[in-house]
């Protein structure tokens, strides 16, 4: 209740406290202590009325499981476990499924030899590409994804045109990279997983992660693909996609 609120009750309060002093045969005075009970049972009304009253927190309705045309291949993949672990924040075993559903959607060759060559990527069908990336998007409220890594990706390196300044710029942007003892370095992936597995810890564009042993030009093809050029994402990685 504000001060002057305070004051004013009071006030009120203590005029009627005085009609016991007062004399029975003032009509008058017995109104007007009338008028004060009223003034002061509005005062204490619109004070109530007007009192913040706290919330329950609203909390967001839990995105729905994906439909069938989510779920969409050309190649026949399975994308249900990968939407499933993204359904469950589990972004670790997601991370693991997307690989391995870009080693299935590159073609029998990637298949055989458990990885994919950066001079496939151009190949692998974009319906199946988009469908990884929507249900990545979708379940990490545009958070993470390769269109999100991409948009980063091209802001960091438009200065030296996909040069090592620029790669390494980006690996900051979504905290690939940490300081240990006053050294830069890229966080460790074997043995002690440095990554960063949950949503609001992790930065943005930091998941999924593209392994970079025989170098990045399986990430660089990656994001080259035609499918970013559709309207479906445009905004990753900005706007209604911030995070």
């Amino acid at each position: 209740m504000p001060s002057s609120v305070h004051t004013l009750v009071a006030v009120l309060s203590l005029a009627l406290s005085c009609q016991a002093f007062l004399p029975t045969t003032r009509p008058v005075v017995g109104t007007q202590l009338r008028q004060l009970e009223e003034q002061r049972r509005v005062v204490l009304q619109s004070t109530v009325a007007d009192s913040p009253v706290a919330e329950a927190p609203v909390e967001a309705p839990p995105l729905s499981p994906p439909t069938t045309a989510e779920l969409s291949s050309v190649t026949g993949a399975d994308f249900l476990p990968l939407a499933t672990a993204l359904m469950t924040s589990d972004y670790k075993e997601a991370d693991k499924l997307t690989r391995e559903l870009l080693i299935y959607i590159a073609g029998p060759g990637a298949r055989g030899r458990k990885y994919v060559y950066f001079s496939e990527v151009q190949f692998i069908p974009a319906e199946d590409l988009a469908t990884m990336e929507n249900l990545w998007l979708k379940y990490s409220g545009g958070k993470f994804g390769y269109s999100v890594q991409r948009f980063f990706y091209n802001q960091a390196t438009k200065q030296d045109r996909g040069g090592q300044e620029g790669f390494e710029k980006f690996c900051r942007k979504i905290g690939w990279s940490l300081v240990d003892d006053e050294l830069e370095r890229k966080r460790r992936w074997f043995g002690e997983d440095e990554f960063i597995y949950e949503l609001e810890a992790a930065p943005k564009g930091h998941l999924p992660l593209t392994s970079a042993l025989r170098g990045t030009q399986l990430m660089k093809a990656l994001f080259k693909h035609p499918v970013w050029e559709r309207e479906e994402f445009a905004a990753s990685g900005k706007g209604k996609y911030d995070k």
